[in-house]
Order: structure tokens, then C-alpha cells, then sequence
């Protein structure tokens, strides 16, 4: 007997030893403390441009943001081509900006689906025209003291681009497109569009937003980076159960992956292994700050501290004026 339980023993401790030096080249081979690259330099991705910034404390899906702004810093209006090109000056490695179809199927470039909140229009942005919708003031709606002061107003007249200006007016750098309608005729539209641009200059371009518009887009130019809430879904559950061997899924490659900062911990590599994993399949890693449900961005030297040292992947942000200063001296 005594036999019996020496042996079970020794095989117990064996059996514990096998399962530490497994643990441990795990860890070992997911550490970003080994991998890591001291030089790190984060890519700064400008949403809408350089924007108006509001407390997201509250905020729902229907609230009206312009009514709802910090005392204004700048007097730029989101998704307009000044925005973007004041981002760019500042240090933008990237741009995000919101497209949706307009009664005469152009791609209108607006965030809001109607236009009461931010406009001195009415009703929705896809019952009008885009020369319609040029006629508006963008900048009407934005007040930082409950309506006593519009700052804004007056700002924003005629400065609604459509989609095809906004790549023509920046036709050598990286843009993001945000399909601001899940239906499938504005991922065609948007596809339809994208087409007619060189292979090359598609390679720059890279589309989000809804599961139905996306697929649309992906089905058409299947080479395009692309992103919604299924492809990201798909990718990071392959990851989870592959990613400790090193292995980047099919589903992880040539994407989009935008993660809040509080999830990335999950992930095998995490952070800088992930990312260098992530780049050599051809795949962008944009880290939004907080939950991410409002996509809230790194906007100030404080939020900095939240992003993980030696970041190389991008970082997504309303005032890419505000951090570029503190990331570049």
C-alpha cells in the first residue's frame, strides 16, 4: 500500500512539474515584457477630424451631444474638411469620418441619422439631398451652457462634404469610413465608390459599422480592410483559443480591430506581442479608452496614462491637438 500511494505520488508531482512548464512557456512565449519593442511610437487615428468633446457620463443612444459640449477649446465642426485637415496638421497618422446615403444616393459625410440636434435642419439626413444638406449650418446646435450661447453657430454653413471629397481631399493618407446605416444599400453605395479607386489607394482605406452594410462592402472587395461587431466577434474567439501558440486565425487577418483598453488584458500578448502578432497579418489594433460603447477617445494628457507603455498600435482620439504634443515633443 505503501507502494501504491509513493508511486501516485510521484506521479502527482510529476503530472504538477509537466503542467508548470507549460504554464510557463506560455507565459513566457505571450509576454509582452520579453517582446516587447522599447521604441514603441503610437499611430493617432482623428475621429471626425479634430471634434467638439462632450461628458460621457448619461449619454444614450438618442441623446443629442451638441447640446451637451465642454466649453469649446477651437471652433472646428466634426466631419468637415477643415476638421479633418486641422487633425492632419496636428499630427493624425489616420481619420475617421461618418458616411450615409442621401435621398439621391450620394454619401452624405454626417454622424447624426436626422438632423435636429446639430443642424438647423429637420427630419432625416437620407430624405434629403445632398445639395440640400449643404445649404445647413452644421455648427447651429452646439451649446456648453444649456443653450444660453452658440458658439458654433453660424460656423458650419455649406461645410457637409460627400464621401468622394473627403478621399480626394486627402489622397495620400490613411482613412477610416464609418457606415453610420446598417442597411445593406450603403455598404453597396460606399462599395460602389470604393471601386472605382486604384488597388493601391484601396489599400489606405478601411470601412466599419454595422454587420449587414459591412458584409456588403466585404463581399464586394473582399481585399479591403474591414470591421463590424461579428468580424471583431470572430476573430478574438479564435484568438482566444489559438493565440497562446502564436497562431493568428484566418478571421484575425487583413481586419480591424478596435478594442476598449479595459479588454485587451484578455488577450494572448497582450499588449505589444498582440499587436506586432496582429501587424505582421495585416490587421490595425486601435485601443479606444474606457468601456467603448460611445467610442470615447484619448483626448488629453491625462488619458494618456491609461495606454499601456511602449504602444505601437493606434490610438483613437477627438483632439489628436491635444495629445500629439505630449506623444511627439
Amino acid at each position: 500500500m505503501k507502494l501504491i500511494k509513493s508511486r501516485l505520488w510521484r506521479r502527482l508531482l510529476a503530472t504538477v512539474g509537466v503542467l508548470l512548464v507549460v504554464a510557463g512557456g506560455l507565459g513566457v512565449g505571450n509576454s509582452s515584457d520579453l517582446w516587447a519593442a522599447e521604441d514603441g511610437q503610437p499611430q493617432l487615428l482623428a475621429h471626425r477630424g479634430i471634434a467638439q468633446t462632450f461628458p460621457l457620463d448619461g449619454v444614450e443612444a438618442d441623446t443629442c451631444t451638441a447640446t451637451r459640449i465642454h466649453p469649446p477649446e477651437h471652433l472646428l465642426v466634426e466631419n468637415t474638411i477643415d476638421s479633418m485637415r486641422a487633425a492632419f496638421d496636428a499630427g493624425a497618422d489616420m481619420l475617421e469620418f461618418d458616411v450615409q446615403l442621401t435621398a439621391d444616393n450620394q454619401l452624405a459625410v454626417f454622424h447624426d441619422s436626422t438632423l435636429e440636434c446639430r443642424t438647423d435642419g429637420t427630419g432625416r439626413v437620407r430624405d434629403h439631398t445632398l445639395a440640400e444638406l449643404r445649404k445647413l449650418d452644421l455648427g447651429y446646435g452646439y451649446t456648453a451652457d444649456g443653450g444660453a450661447t452658440h458658439p458654433l453657430r453660424g460656423k458650419g454653413v455649406g461645410l457637409l462634404p460627400a464621401a468622394e471629397e473627403v478621399i480626394a481631399a486627402f489622397p495620400d493618407r490613411e482613412l477610416l469610413v464609418d457606415l453610420k446605416n446598417d442597411d445593406r444599400a450603403d455598404g453597396e453605395r460606399l462599395a460602389d465608390l470604393l471601386a472605382t479607386l486604384p488597388a493601391q489607394r484601396r489599400a489606405t482605406i478601411g470601412v466599419y459599422g454595422g454587420d449587414v452594410a459591412v458584409r456588403a462592402v466585404a463581399e464586394r472587395l473582399p481585399q479591403l480592410r474591414v470591421a463590424s461587431r461579428q468580424t471583431m466577434k470572430d476573430c478574438l474567439l479564435r484568438y482566444l483559443a489559438v493565440g497562446w501558440s502564436g497562431h493568428v486565425p484566418d478571421a484575425c487577418r487583413n481586419t480591424e480591430l478596435h478594442l476598449p483598453q479595459r479588454y485587451g488584458r484578455l488577450l494572448w500578448g497582450w499588449p505589444d506581442l498582440f499587436v506586432e502578432r496582429m501587424r505582421g497579418a495585416g490587421t490595425r489594433v486601435i485601443l479606444v479608452a474606457g468601456d467603448g460603447p460611445w467610442s470615447a477617445g484619448f483626448d488629453g494628457e491625462e488619458a494618456l496614462d491609461q495606454v499601456p507603455e511602449h504602444w505601437s498600435g493606434w490610438l483613437w482620439s477627438n483632439r489628436v491637438d491635444a495629445i500629439a504634443p505630449h506623444l511627439r515633443p
